[in-house]
């Protein structure tokens, strides 16, 4: 063989170790944005679920405000229930002692001259 056949043997060998060099490093290249790719998604994920935890932390303490509040207003309903019966029972005494005091009346006004 001679010099120039020699030459352009290595010449071909050399391209070929560097696009297989440069095949290998673009592989290692995608294999690697691929893995950050993954990464970031998974941290995208991860960010997204922490969001929606405290969207939902928030929400149920809101319920369960409403939820005190409710509770709140049913024991003054039945506060005001409790009142009212009292009122009621009140009311029919009174009525009862006022019929009792007409009858009274009438009573007396029958035994007047």
């Amino acid at each position: 063989m001679d010099a120039a056949t020699i030459g352009a043997v290595g010449t071909i060998v050399v391209g070929l170790a560097a696009a297989t060099a440069a095949l290998i490093g673009q592989r290692t290249n995608a294999r690697a944005t691929h893995q950050g790719a993954v990464m970031t998604g998974y941290g995208g994920l991860v960010d997204n679920l922490q969001e929606e935890r405290d969207t939902l932390r928030r929400e149920r303490d809101d319920l369960r405000a409403e939820l005190t509040a409710a509770y709140a207003e049913l024991a003054n309903e039945r506060a005001e229930r409790a009142d009212r019966a009292a009122l009621q029972a009140q009311i029919a005494r009174l009525e009862t002692e006022i019929a009792d005091r007409d009858r009274q009346i009438a009573d007396l006004r029958r035994t007047t001259p």
